[in-house]
């Protein structure tokens, strides 16, 4: 088994500790995410590494077997919270002086404490008489890209991996992601807009935990290769489920117990650092 561990920063001290404690055959530094990142090759034991390296505010991922990044054939994230750093739906709800109430629901449906799809209704709900304008803002003046988003789709595509951008937030900000950063697919929930203002309700199909999974099992079908899912909240589970390697993201613990591997220091571009 091998152990990456990766950091904004890695002590030099702290890589020879590991080494000894892990009984590594080699240390690899790994060049692919802006952050620091080394690969102890051939570990002869691991346990308290995760607890050391969390001390410390690494991020350590243990791999069992070669994972060449050329397998990788299609990779699909979440969009709040994970390819970009706000929640679009709490920043909407700012711009109506609501924000407290509906970032309340949004948290409790992330723990996966509420249903997600009655969640997101109830918080369309308190949208009404929105101006569509605002949503316009929001892009404009908030959202930003997490860290590492570009260099992370730029090696996966120069991979020849297949970048899916799978979301139960709205097609207002995926449509423009999916422009920007040159996304081969995206896929979210629309607003039903009237007379250039929210009506509180969604029009066509559902974008909840079942439909995202759906989504990438049909892509990877028809485009094969190793399946790679990133997302934060309980609502990516089942996309998780069906991905061969799942990374948990700056996420909840209940999405961090169930994800392959967990990113909790560094950017989306240590993502790359997991493939050989």
């Amino acid at each position: 088994m091998d152990v990456v561990v990766q950091a904004p920063h890695l002590a030099p001290e702290d890589v020879d500790m590991l080494a000894l404690m892990t009984g590594a055959r080699g240390v690899e530094p790994l060049v692919r995410a802006a952050n620091d990142a080394v690969r102890f090759h051939e570990v002869a034991h691991h346990a308290g590494v995760t607890e050391a390296c969390g001390a410390v505010g690494y991020d350590a991922a243990f791999i069992a077997a070669p994972r060449p990044l050329a397998d990788v054939g299609v990779v699909a994230m979440d969009m709040d919270s994970t390819l970009i750093a706000i929640e679009c739906i709490d920043e909407i709800a700012d711009m109506k002086g609501i924000k407290p109430e509906v970032a309340a629901i949004t948290e409790r449906s992330m723990r996966g404490e509420i249903d997600f799809a009655q969640s997101l209704r109830a918080r369309v709900a308190l949208l009404a008489g929105l101006p569509v304008g605002d949503l316009e803002r929001v892009y404009d003046e908030r959202l930003r890209l997490s860290p590492g988003a570009e260099r992370m789709l730029a090696g996966f595509r120069a991979a020849g991996a297949t970048t899916v951008l799978v979301s139960g937030g709205f097609t207002f900000f995926t449509d423009r992601l999916k422009a920007r950063l040159g996304l081969d697919v995206a896929v979210a929930n629309t607003l039903e807009v009237v007379d250039g203002q929210l009506t509180g309700s969604l029009t066509g199909p559902l974008i909840d935990a079942a439909a995202k999974a759906r989504t990438v099992r049909e892509i990877v079908e028809q485009r094969g290769g190793v399946l790679v899912t990133l997302g934060d909240g309980a609502n990516d589970l089942p996309m998780f489920r069906a991905a061969d390697v799942s990374v948990a993201y700056h996420a909840k613990p209940v999405v961090r117990a169930e994800a392959t591997h967990a990113i909790d220091h560094c950017g989306l571009d240590a993502t790359l650092n997991l493939f050989s």
